[in-house]
């Protein structure tokens, strides 16, 4: 067994040269996102059995994919796979893995950072430890981690352009719009194929309301972002969004039917885009019909219980729009009732879920009063619902709906003024203070 050098300047153990490069191959796969990740860790295995970089970005990449497959994660990191020659990061890495498969996410977290400290230039643990601070919150360390390592990188090291990336995620997910730009723009110039650059910056834009903007840059770079396996649909929905503040809501439901409609094979993040685009055209006006049975019953399909809270609010988005109300109750039952489910999400994140849920079936029923109620009582949680602002901003948007099909103008304009406050240019906000308006008979 020998000890080789990662691009980074990191010892790995491996047996041989090919089984190193087959890694790096994988783990290049795993930061752009490109979806074939597993073909070069098989790669890697077959060229050292016991290689722990592959194993361990296996094992990573479908953790943060979302898996009901934890016990044969669990057997890939059997102590018996792990030799004893491997060396302290890579012994690290199979601890911090461990912890979250074991189910607690925290002490992954806590682990990953440790390692950081003492190899700031371990992209992979850099990665999972980005992934999980947006899982987990707060938000704030989703810069501040990367902002610690920067200082040990620079232009020449590979994979630079990935990390410039995650910060300025953080940066725009802490409010620092033209710093997150301006990261994204260098992330592009190292790696102009980085689609989680391109997405920084559809954030930008959509956190200001230029939608304009927003479009104008998606459209220039389509051809790279729409042929990433990672991100091609969801940048598609950051598209839609542009479009319905553009108050162009048939080329959104175009999009859908283009790119979002889901299929038998559609994973988790592909129902959770669509369930929240068609939900957004509802608020809009825009009936979803038979799109909204075809979403359900993709959702059917999915093992629900033990989910992300996150997820399953989306779940219920669907069977609320397609009156399902069987399967909406049964979200309920788990956000409240199962003791799988709520050992897998964090108590604010149950609280959350579960108020905006019983929201979405009170507005479904018409009963927009209670539904106000619902939203009132998260009103100052709404960025903490385990999306991004953007994503989160959904709650905001219903809540703004139900109270103008409620007739409480006041109420409106109120939610409508907090929204237009954060998003200085968006149509869209425009529109709702004119509905606003409309129903206070000041239009």
């Amino acid at each position: 067994m020998e000890t080789f050098r990662d691009p980074r300047g990191l010892a790995v153990s491996a047996a041989n040269a090919a089984a190193l490069a087959a890694a790096e191959r994988a783990l290049e796969a795993l930061l752009g996102s490109r979806g074939d990740v597993g073909r070069h860790v098989d790669e890697a295995l077959r060229c050292d059995p016991q290689c722990v970089l592959a194993t361990c970005i296996r094992v990573a990449a479908r953790l943060l994919r979302g898996t009901d497959e934890i016990d044969a994660l669990r057997r890939a990191l059997a102590i018996a796979n792990i030799p004893a020659y491997a060396n302290d990061r890579e012994r690290r890495h199979v601890s911090a893995l461990r912890a979250w498969l074991a189910g607690d996410r925290h002490e992954a977290r806590a682990r990953y950072g440790a390692l950081l400290i003492d190899y700031p230039r371990d992209i992979l643990a850099l990665h999972v430890a980005h992934a999980l601070d947006f899982r987990l919150g707060p938000h704030a360390l989703l810069h501040e981690r990367v902002a610690k390592v920067l200082p040990h990188w620079h232009a020449g090291i590979p994979q630079f352009g990935y990390v410039l990336g995650m910060h300025a995620f953080g940066l725009e997910e802490a409010g620092d719009y033209a710093r997150a730009e301006r990261a994204a723009r260098r992330s592009l110039e190292l790696l102009p194929d980085n689609a989680a650059a391109m997405h920084v910056i559809a954030h930008v834009y959509e956190m200001q309301g230029r939608a304009s903007d927003g479009i104008a840059f998606l459209d220039a770079t389509r051809s790279t972002w729409a042929s990433n396996p990672g991100f091609a649909i969801h940048i598609a929905w950051h598209l839609a969004l542009f479009h319905i503040d553009r108050d162009d809501a048939p080329r959104a439901l175009d999009i859908y039917d283009r790119v979002l409609r889901p299929s038998a094979s559609s994973g988790i993040a592909a129902l959770v885009d669509a369930s929240a685009l068609l939900w957004r055209l509802d608020l809009r006006g825009v009936d979803g019909g038979a799109r909204w049975s075809k979403l359900a019953k993709c959702w059917r399909r999915k093992p629900l219980r033990g989910g992300r809270a996150f997820n399953l609010t989306h779940a219920m988005m669907a069977f609320v729009g397609a009156r399902c109300h069987r399967r909406a109750d049964r979200v309920l039952d788990l956000l409240r009732n199962d003791p799988h489910t709520r050992a897998s999400n964090e108590p604010q994140e149950l609280a959350l879920a579960l108020r905006f849920c019983e929201a979405l079936r009170a507005f479904g029923h018409g009963d927009h009063r209670l539904a106000i109620q619902k939203l009132a009582a998260m009103r100052t949680q709404m960025a903490q619902c385990g999306g991004s602002i953007a994503q989160c901003d959904l709650i905001h948007l219903t809540f703004i709906e139900a109270a103008l099909r409620s007739r409480s103008a006041r109420l409106a304009r109120v939610l409508a003024a907090e929204r237009s406050s954060r998003r200085p240019q968006s149509r869209l906000d425009r529109w709702l203070f004119w509905r606003a308006d409309a129903v206070g008979g000041l239009a």
